[in-house]
């Protein structure tokens, strides 16, 4: 398909885990009545984003995937036909634990699972205690209606991941997220913040050749405010659509996958890749020979 009708959901999340996903379905719905295809949630949706702490308890808050929230989602998928992009806390095994996106087809199928590759670790996201790091490497998920890589928040800040993604073929970008500012925090920092991180997606968007869609929540958590500010951005980077930095929205915008090799041909990053020369790359830092 040349184009394809694109919702994100935006929206703040409780404690309560169960409301959680009833919301999140229920505004899966209003993006289908929109004409949504394809319909991506935020970060870790179905609970507040516990990494705030480190807190044994928190683990409770895990479930297997496929499993019993993948399992509802299918039917809400298969019974609207279009492909849900859901970001969950995944648990592997006892002790072993993942933020994981799970992608279901149109018809209802589980398509497969993205692991979150680049774990962070600073104050108010302690996401190492948490999560153990992707061990299914990048991935692209065939879907009803497009070719799509998914990638998780912390992996935004890195071209090398945005770039083996669409290497393999994915024709749109998916970023759910769970980034904010800290509510002490002065509004300079807040907007550098903010222009920083979308200028390093939008970046990615233009190396590939690619639409990137990034996610994010909203609400005020735990001495964070998350800063909505959800985008849609084409092949050369320009931002389609960017929603509000507090208000829940479910927006849906029209993609043009025709464009990628419009901008590829015009300006042919891929053609003129000097593979031969990135080995270097692969090193941590380039201070010894």
């Amino acid at each position: 398909m040349s184009k394809v009708q694109v919702g994100i959901v935006q929206m703040s999340c409780t404690a309560n885990k169960h409301e959680n996903l009833q919301k999140a379905i229920a505004r899966i719905k209003d993006a289908a009545a929109k004409g949504a295809q394809i319909v991506c949630l935020q970060e870790l949706f179905t609970s507040l984003y516990f990494c705030d702490v480190e807190d044994h308890d928190n683990f409770l808050l895990a479930e297997a995937i496929p499993g019993p929230s993948t399992d509802e989602l299918s039917k809400v998928a298969a019974e609207l036909g279009v492909v849900i992009i859901a970001s969950l806390f995944e648990k592997r095994a006892q002790g072993l634990y993942h933020n994981t996106t799970a992608v279901i087809d149109a018809d209802g199928a589980y398509l497969g699972k993205y692991r979150k590759m680049h774990i962070p670790d600073d104050p108010g996201f302690y996401e190492k205690f948490y999560f153990t790091p992707g061990d299914l490497g990048y991935k692209v998920f065939k879907t009803k209606f497009a070719t799509i890589g998914v990638l998780i928040c912390w992996d935004q800040w890195y071209p090398e991941a945005a770039r083996i993604t669409a290497l393999m073929g994915a024709e749109i970008l998916f970023y759910p997220t769970a980034i904010g500012w800290a509510t002490t925090q002065d509004e300079t920092t807040n907007i550098e913040q903010y222009n920083a991180w979308q200028t390093i997606q939008r970046s990615h968007a233009v190396a590939n050749g690619v639409h990137v869609v990034s996610v994010n929540r909203v609400g005020e958590e735990a001495g964070v405010k998350f800063w909505g500010g959800s985008f849609f951005a084409n092949p050369f980077g320009t931002v389609i659509h960017q929603t509000t930095h507090d208000q829940e929205e479910v927006i849906v915008q029209e993609l043009d996958l025709n464009k990628t090799d419009y901008y590829r041909t015009h300006w042919p990053f891929l053609r003129d890749r000097r593979i031969d020369s990135y080995q270097p790359i692969t090193k941590r830092l380039l201070d010894e020979e």
